[in-house]
């Protein structure tokens, strides 16, 4: 039985989901978590325009009034010739996990995040990322430096297993991000299709183990 999370770095809903996770999982300590990443636009190439920019910034208001999170708005404006491309960000946490299978790669996603939204840092620069993800982990006591975490990000293996992330994602049938499914024997529920704060993450989440725990019962009467 586990949780998976079908999320991208760069989408501004899953910034907000991140930190109601974050409470769900400490109300389910013994509950295993697996982030899947969905690469919302992986591989794009169009530089982010006014408009680009304005389209987002209204989904940051609503992201913000929902969350409390904050948003670095002034350097998302100001950063020119920017390419909205989500792979490298969601490459990043694939690495992470190669890199530490057994940290935890939801503190590693929301640093991420919140080096794209709150600080204004670059997360489309392997650079960049790879300091990032060596300050996340190293948070946790896994000692990796930057140039490490580079090279495991940009290494062909890496590649692969982050296209078949996106592939699973899309097995899953997940259409939009966040997603938060538990799968129990093979079988995958839904728990939530998008951004829930806590208190309603944790009753569906409670009733599905609900009716796992009744269907067990029911074999062994």
């Amino acid at each position: 039985m586990k949780l998976i999370y079908a999320g991208d770095p760069m989408c501004s809903w899953c910034y907000g989901f991140g930190k109601e996770l974050s409470a769900l999982m400490a109300l389910h300590p013994g509950l295993r978590l697996d982030i899947v990443v969905g690469g919302v636009r992986a591989g794009a190439t169009d530089i982010l325009d006014d408009a680009g920019k304005a389209f987002r910034l209204g989904h940051w208001e609503r992201v913000e009034a929902n969350s409390g999170l904050p948003f670095n708005r002034e350097a998302f404006v100001a950063r020119e010739n920017f390419v909205y491309d989500t792979e490298p960000v969601c490459r990043a946490v694939v690495a992470a996990r190669e890199i530490a299978p057994q940290a935890d790669l939801l503190a590693v996603f929301r640093t991420l995040q919140s080096a794209f939204y709150a600080e204004g840092r670059d997360t489309t620069d392997g650079r960049v990322l790879a300091h990032v993800v060596a300050e996340a982990l190293g948070a946790q006591g896994v000692l990796c430096d930057a140039d490490h975490v580079h090279e495991v990000w940009i290494a062909p293996g890496t590649m692969a297993e982050t296209r078949s992330d996106f592939r699973v994602v899309r097995t899953l049938g997940v259409r939009s991000f966040p997603a938060l499914l538990l799968e129990v024997d093979g079988q995958v529920q839904e728990v939530s299709p998008g951004y829930a704060q806590v208190a309603v993450l944790d009753h569906h989440l409670r009733s599905l183990l609900a009716q796992v725990h009744q269907r067990q019962n029911a074999w062994l009467a």
